[in-house]
């Protein structure tokens, strides 16, 4: 099963005001004028020039946002760099996909893991790039001065899409740097990044799964966590230090700033801050969204991602052949379906819809209080409701048969869609231009990393599934014939599919397109079962698409109305935009947490806790005999704390979310610490509303990282390049040979 997002994205936005230190994910530019004060009074050290400067080398040098080609346009994890040759230290997962593409049975990385020795040994990944944050402007005059009062809503997105990709060329430098214009605060204002982006990047190091996902779905979220979550790259460029696409020729790139590695380690109250990349929160987001994606969009994707992931174990844990194939898809299907469970679970628990509720009462008497402010903002709110009542009248007739239509054989069959349309409209010149497209086809890679047996069952309970989500006589025409042809046996149906379909093996495929017939396309079970489908979509994607942007318009307006409620009610109030994939800094401390009721969460967990749920041959608790034989004998070296323990993670008050996995945790001097890499159950909800007592972010120690690199792989040639700094008495660091 390919990972599918689907093809439709629901942006919808959504913030509270700063309330806490901790909460927010501030712009760096920003930092002198709005932070920098709380910053010191907390335990920075750093002045704002060293922070965020675009005339000098700083902190935010030092930040790299992670992304899958060269227009950065989103960042799917953060990393850091950390030596002056160009070493970038991430989570595990963050590497997970470039890992697995570099493996094979024979050499698999992730089981094993992988120590380069030398630059000689390092590994291209696949599809990765690092892009480094040049400088951020605020460009709202320019985006806004295109629109008026007179434009609706589709005018005026147009008028502001022409407006950021003329801005965006002329920054480019005629392709010098790569730069991106978004939006904030729900469109009402716009910032410009500019990026160079570098695409040579290549695996140095990584540790075995077992060090690395240690806990697995199981602990994922969870409190306490003893997951090694990191991974190594390094960063190339040409001789001149500028991008270059993979070559020999490269060199080791030299940064313009790296992080020190402290191993003074944390106590309760230091002063912590992260920089990334976060991907999207929806803090400003109205009760009536919240609960949408509660009531009905969340339990679809679980409903649909659980029953994919119950396939893929079912295959994965038997076969190491397929475990590696379906590796990186299963681990981002898994991460999501957990997360959607939490925020349904939380959200509710945490109250957060009628905490919205009230806000929008309040706002609501500000807005009914003045008749200029209620002619411009009065009818968003019910302008809301009504465009997300809409919106869940149709979401369940979109998701479900937009991810079934895409499932094995019938997803490959999709392909020809516009080659069959041509034949059967007698439209020659289409048929031309399609053929030529099907003989130019890839056919290895819409088959690479899928297993025909994972294919098959996930095709027939995907037709299950569907089923079962609908009332008979809603259901699209394939299972006329699967009821007609194969008395309503699905899993005979899927069968015959997969014995017989032409999309259902790539030599098949191969040997159509060598000579192709349309009538057999038109003919075949998974391309009527994919166009079923589809069909189904068709009679409700308009009402979708006007429901989409009913929400995108009034959330607009709504946002607008409550930055001004905010500024005559709470004029202290500062408030910052939600995360949109671009650079932010979050500040915090230290700090345990009570989950429940006479329950107390410390603020570190230590090796003692790898052995607590180790257990041998376990999916997901297994861990390396010489890890487990080094914490039995407390063998830390210079990464022990004061006590002699080896403390594995711990938490603080940070404010991030998806896509910061990987970002620096620092101290005050801007020393690493550690590496986030997850938030904790209790605050599932953290994405829509801040919970200033709940809400910790999961850090990985760095004298954790330290270890594993050094005392458990011997890898201390990627020791000696780090920047080590410890408070008196200094470390001594004892070097042996690595046993198995």
């Amino acid at each position: 099963m390919k990972r599918l997002f689907g093809i439709f994205a629901l942006a919808l936005l959504i913030v509270t005001g700063k309330a806490y230190a901790d909460e927010g994910m501030w712009l760096p530019m920003f930092v002198e004028r709005l932070n920098y004060v709380d910053m010191q009074k907390m335990g920075l050290q750093l002045t704002p020039e060293e922070l965020y400067s675009i005339n000098h080398s700083s902190l935010k040098d030092a930040i790299v946002g992670l992304g899958s080609d060269a227009m950065p346009r989103g960042f799917f994890c953060t990393g850091e760099i950390v030596s002056e040759h160009g070493l970038l230290f991430t989570n595990h997962h963050c590497g997970y996909g470039a890992v697995q593409k570099l493996s094979s049975v024979e050499h698999d990385y992730l089981k094993d893991g992988f120590w380069a020795k030398d630059y000689s040994e390092e590994l291209p990944a696949p599809e990765m790039t690092a892009s480094f944050l040049i400088r951020m402007e605020d460009v709202t005059k320019d985006i806004l001065g295109v629109v008026n009062d007179t434009m609706d809503f589709v005018d005026r997105t147009q008028a502001v899409n022409a407006k950021i990709k003329e801005m965006e060329k002329a920054a480019s430098e005629d392709g010098k740097y790569n730069p991106v214009i978004k939006g904030f605060f729900a469109g009402n204002e716009y910032y410009m990044f500019v990026y160079q982006v570098f695409t040579d990047v290549r695996l140095v190091g990584v540790a075995n799964s077992s060090i690395g996902k240690f806990g697995g779905d199981t602990d994922n979220w969870m409190w306490p966590r003893h997951t090694g979550d990191f991974s190594i790259f390094r960063v190339y460029a040409d001789k001149n230090g500028n991008p270059a696409a993979y070559s020999k020729d490269n060199v080791p790139l030299t940064p313009k700033h790296y992080l020190p590695i402290s191993l003074d380690g944390v106590q309760k109250d230091d002063f912590t801050m992260i920089w990334g990349f976060p991907g999207s929160t929806e803090r400003y987001m109205s009760s009536f969204g919240i609960d949408y994606n509660v009531g009905t969009f969340f339990p679809i994707i679980i409903d649909i991602f659980g029953k994919q992931l119950e396939v893929m174990d079912e295959f994965m844990q038997k076969d190491d052949a397929i475990n590696l194939m379906y590796a990186d898809n299963h681990a981002g299907l898994a991460n999501t379906w957990k997360n959607f469970i939490g925020q349904c679970t939380m959200l509710r628990k945490n109250k957060v819809s009628e905490g919205k509720v009230a806000l929008e009462k309040d706002f609501m008497k500000w807005v009914k209080a003045d008749p200029k402010r209620n002619a411009e903002y009065g009818n968003a709110l019910t302008n809301l409701k009504d465009a997300y009542d809409d919106l869940g009248k149709v979401t369940k007739h979109v998701f479900y048969p937009n991810f079934i239509a895409h499932s094995g054989a019938a997803g490959i069959a999709a392909q020809f869609a516009s080659y069959y349309e041509a034949v059967k409209n007698k439209d020659k010149e289409a048929e031309a231009v399609a053929l030529e497209a099907l003989q130019q086809m890839d056919v290895s890679a819409l088959f690479k990393d899928t297993d025909p047996q994972v294919e098959k069952k996930n095709f027939a309970e995907m037709l299950k599934l569907y089923k079962n989500a609908f009332d008979a006589n809603e259901l699209p025409e394939i299972y006329s014939i699967i009821n007609r042809k194969f008395r309503g046996d699905i899993d005979a149906f899927t069968e015959y599919v997969y014995t017989n379909s032409v999309f259902a093996t790539p030599e098949s495929v191969k040997a159509f397109i060598a000579k192709p017939k349309a009538k057999t396309i038109g003919k075949d079970y998974a391309y009527i079962m994919n166009t079923s489908m589809m069909e189904k979509i068709t009679t409700v994607i308009p009402s979708y698409h006007k429901a989409i942007s009913a929400t995108r318009e009034n959330d607009h307006v709504f946002v607008k109305g409550l930055r001004e409620y905010y500024a005559a009610t709470q004029p202290e109030k500062s408030l910052y935009p939600d995360a949109n994939s671009t650079l932010r800094m979050s500040y915090g401390s230290v700090q345990d947490y009570n989950p429940a009721d006479a329950v107390q969460y410390d603020y570190v967990c230590t090796a003692k806790g790898i052995l607590e749920k180790y257990v041998p041959g376990d999916y997901e608790f297994d861990a390396p005999k010489r890890l487990i034989n080094l914490i039995e004998r407390k063998d830390y070296g210079a990464y022990a704390d004061e006590n002699g323990e080896l403390i594995v993670c711990f938490l603080s008050t940070n404010d991030i979310t998806g896509g910061n996995s990987g970002s620096p945790i620092m101290n005050g001097k801007g020393e690493l610490i550690g590496l986030a890499f997850d938030g904790n159950w209790e605050a599932m909800s953290g994405d829509v509303n801040f919970e200033p007592k709940l809400q910790r972010t999961i850090n990985v120690d760095i004298r954790y990282v330290l270890f594993v690199i050094d005392k458990y792989a011997g890898a201390t040639n990627i020791i000696d390049e780090l920047d080590i700094r410890k408070s008196d008495p200094k470390p001594v660091r004892v070097e042996e040979e690595v046993k198995g």
